[in-house]
């Protein structure tokens, strides 16, 4: 009999098939109870794959028959045996609906026979067909009487065939095609619009730009808390363009008669991809939410405390650290709720799962004792305010300018370039270059036979000019202290000078005032002493009288 249906017939057929099998393969994964129709042209989703409680061990399905993608009237039978009866079934509607269609003013006469498994037959024309043999399970599903199923199906059957000879017409389909052409440019309007919006976006976005170290840390907090605002509003926009064109064209297919089907098909294959995206997407909301969150709450401390924030570099160096590991707590935990509630949504309990989820971080912890104790450390580094992004430290032998630290980890950038990963747990005793203010330590050499007072002297002379300096003066936090001679050294005295400076400017500080003094020094006469060593010699064998010493230098 398929050899003698028209084409959309036969293809109509297959996808039923088709989206038949696939539904009884993931059952319990859809709704049980139809969903009222809410949006025009969008079928309801009745193909209801429930679960119906059975005192045999066979589940029993409960589907729809469905012509040109509305479902006629629902069936129930045993899982193992729903596909064969619904082929059965839907075979002989498409030879019903051929029949119909096929003639200019069909005489359509649906007769019941039987009573307590009444069947029901059409007949068209001459020929006689019979659809189906209502069973026991189709109206105690129902909770109704066989009759009043047999009824309900002979009517709806004979709505469905007037229904469907009128979608046929050509007035109907050409009323349909514009309807479909508007929705198209509909569609396209609106695209346009939200792909300016999103360039827009995007424009605004470069226009923030990258972090950088220089940035005053309230001008860096207010740049986070814009780029992640519009951050979710580009992929906001981004999901409504893939959302207009999926429903358009989800909307057009349900437009025409041949082609329905393909929407119900389409439909419940997109269902569980849907939750997840939705799920996926709003957990990447949550996120960037979160972010500018932290962002905008640190920003009003900050201008609580501006004055105490502008004088004190640290403290914006500890905001750094902490926003960081709050980003990244938040990361994890919305991240781990967003994948729970996707395996809940496509029915999978995960009551379960979280209980083997404790029971193996039990086993884990006990293995991983290293990584609480990093962990553990890594609190209280940040609590302490120990170091912080920004500080450059000493730990152990190994020493360099902090660039992330976490919970686990710290990692440091030494002067040679090399990236240093150390443990949190192995960081316990360490020397911070940088918290609060820094100083530049100088020992100044000087020659013995230099006039010392007039050494000092100059060393006062260019300290002090340079802390007046309008280019220096900002780095150096208080007066230059000189300390006088502080040792007696192969080259010469050495003169101990301190310079009090702004935290990572010590060596900056140091290298100009060594310039300086070496110019001064020059300009004074006063060369800096190079390494010497005196050997004397003495001969014994001379007397007293003739015995001179003679001196190598």
């Amino acid at each position: 009999m398929k050899k003698n249906l028209p084409l959309t017939r036969f293809l109509n057929h297959k996808l039923f098939t088709t989206t038949l099998l696939f539904l009884t393969t993931f059952q319990g994964t859809l709704p049980a109870k139809a969903q009222p129709q809410i949006i025009p042209f969008l079928p309801e989703i009745r193909d209801t794959d429930s679960w119906l409680p059975q005192n045999s061990e066979e589940t029993n399905v409960t589907t729809c028959i469905r012509l040109d993608g509305r479902c006629l009237f629902t069936i129930t039978y045993p899982q193992s045996k729903i596909a064969e009866r619904v082929e059965i079934i839907k075979t002989r509607l498409d030879r019903i609906s051929d029949l119909y269609f096929s003639q200019e003013n069909p005489e359509l006469e649906i007769t019941q026979r039987g009573q307590e498994n009444p069947k029901i037959y059409v007949t068209i024309g001459d020929e006689t067909i019979q659809l189906i043999t209502i069973g026991n399970l189709d109206f105690q599903n129902e909770g109704i009487a066989a009759e009043t199923k047999a009824n309900h199906i002979s009517e709806r059957l004979r709505e469905g065939l007037q229904q469907g000879k009128n979608e046929r017409k050509l007035e109907f389909l050409i009323a349909r095609g514009l309807i479909a052409i508007g929705i198209l440019g509909g569609a396209f309007i609106i695209n346009k619009l939200i792909t300016r919006k999103i360039n827009h976006l995007k424009s605004s976005q470069e226009s923030i730009g990258e972090e950088r170290d220089d940035q005053p840390m309230s001008m860096l907090l207010t740049n986070r808390q814009h780029w992640n605002i519009k951050e979710v509003q580009y992929r906001l926009l981004q999901l409504a363009q893939a959302g207009i064109w999926t429903g358009s064209s989800l909307i057009i297919v349900g437009l025409f008669p041949y082609t329905r089907i393909a929407q119900i098909w389409l439909i419940n294959l997109l269902r569980i991809p849907a939750r997840l995206g939705c799920v996926g997407l709003g957990t990447y909301v949550a996120i960037r939410l979160s972010y500018a969150l932290i962002a905008k709450a640190t920003s009003a401390l900050m201008i609580r405390n501006l004055l105490e924030f502008h004088e004190n570099q640290r403290l914006q160096l500890r905001i750094n650290t902490v926003t960081v590991v709050f980003r990244s707590v938040v990361t994890v935990i919305l991240t781990g709720s967003g994948f729970l509630i996707g395996l809940s949504l496509i029915g999978i309990n995960t009551a379960p799962l979280l209980a083997g989820l404790g029971i193996l971080g039990v086993g884990v912890s006990l293995a991983s004792q290293n990584l609480i104790r990093d962990a553990i450390n890594g609190f209280f580094i940040i609590l302490e305010d120990q170091y912080a992004v920004g500080d450059v430290i000493q730990v152990q032998d190994f020493g360099g300018l902090v660039e992330n630290i976490n919970l686990r980890i710290t990692q440091l950038r030494d002067p040679e370039g090399r990236l240093i990963t150390i443990p949190n747990s192995e960081v316990k005793i360490v020397a911070n270059h940088s918290s609060n203010w820094s100083r530049a330590d100088l020992l100044i050499p000087v020659a013995y036979d230099a006039d010392i007072d007039q050494a000092l002297h100059i060393v006062k002379d260019v300290a002090e000019a340079m802390a007046k300096d309008r280019q220096w003066r900002q780095y150096i936090v208080d007066e230059p202290e000189i300390l006088g001679v502080d040792n007696f050294a192969e080259r010469g005295l050495i003169i101990r000078v301190w310079i009090k400076t702004k935290p990572l400017k010590q060596w900056d500080v140091s290298r100009e005032f060594r310039r300086r003094l070496k110019n001064e020094f020059d300009q004074q006469g006063l060369p800096l002493p190079v390494p010497q060593q005196k050997i004397w010699f003495r001969d014994d064998n001379m007397t007293n009288k003739d015995q001179t010493d003679h001196i190598v230098v």
